[in-house]
């Protein structure tokens, strides 16, 4: 069974986002991921992963100003050398906690920018942040968010993302596969996964409708689990979900999976 990593952006919300380290262990999780390390120190954050026994799996560079709205600037052409300060930052976040990949959100296309300057902007930024993670031994993920929960962002099909890997040209680039994301897109996410699964380093969890987790909507969890080792995937599961009531009430599909 793969390793299940708690979202503590979206998981433990109940309580401050510190706290919430010592919540998923006591949950049972060995892995946690987050959206964003910068508001704290890094020597702080890892000194939490360690008490807590934690495998920090994933992390994203920084995305702009996000309680304004902000969901990346990875394809905004004024923000370029902003962008690359960026990457250094969270490589050095990333050198500190441990973590082997980090995730780029690709933003919200800019009504003022032509399709193409953004396409070559993202690229070229792509460019860059793969081969600054290589000299670090960080992977570089990019990840498709479906337009109804993020109208205007850039990068919103799996094979999209493919297509930038392959503009790229890096063999340090892959796909964060947000299953939730994906179902809302284009369905066929068993299939999708298998067929792309040397480019696919990680995999995020939720249910639809409504993002809650696991159990609560239309896609079968318990086959793709099952399906996810069937096929030989190695990378952790992200359970970036809002739980329906308390993050522990909903823990009851994890728990079954481990009797």
């Amino acid at each position: 069974m793969p390793k299940f990593a708690a979202n503590l952006t979206m998981l433990f919300t109940e309580m401050p986002f510190l706290d919430r380290f010592e919540a998923a262990h006591k949950n049972g999780f060995s892995a946690v991921e987050f959206l964003f390390p910068y508001a704290w120190p890094a020597d702080e954050i890892k000194a939490l992963l360690d008490t807590n026994k934690l495998e920090l799996v994933l992390h994203n560079l920084p995305a702009g100003n996000w309680d304004a709205g902000e969901r990346g600037i990875a394809c905004h052409p004024d923000r370029v050398n902003e962008f690359k300060e960026g990457v250094n930052k969270a490589i050095a976040y990333a050198t500190i906690l441990g973590v082997k990949q980090l995730n780029c959100l690709a933003g919200k296309k800019l009504d003022h920018v032509s399709a193409e300057q953004t396409h070559t902007t993202l690229v070229n930024n792509l460019k860059f942040a793969a081969q600054e993670l290589k000299h670090h031994g960080l992977k570089l993920l990019i990840e498709p968010i479906n337009f109804f929960d993020i109208p205007g962002f850039y990068l919103n099909h799996t094979q999209h993302a493919l297509d930038l890997i392959d503009a790229v040209g890096s063999d340090n680039l892959f796909v964060q596969y947000d299953i939730y994301h994906m179902q809302r897109m284009e369905g066929e996410i068993a299939a999708t996964i298998e067929k792309h699964l040397s480019k696919i380093a990680h995999i995020q969890i939720a249910d639809n409708p409504g993002r809650f987790e696991p159990g609560t909507g239309e896609l079968n969890y318990a086959f793709m689990f099952k399906h996810l080792d069937q096929i030989g995937y190695q990378g952790s599961i992200g359970c970036e979900y809002k739980p329906k009531t308390t993050t522990e009430a909903g823990l009851g599909w994890l728990k079954a999976l481990n009797q």
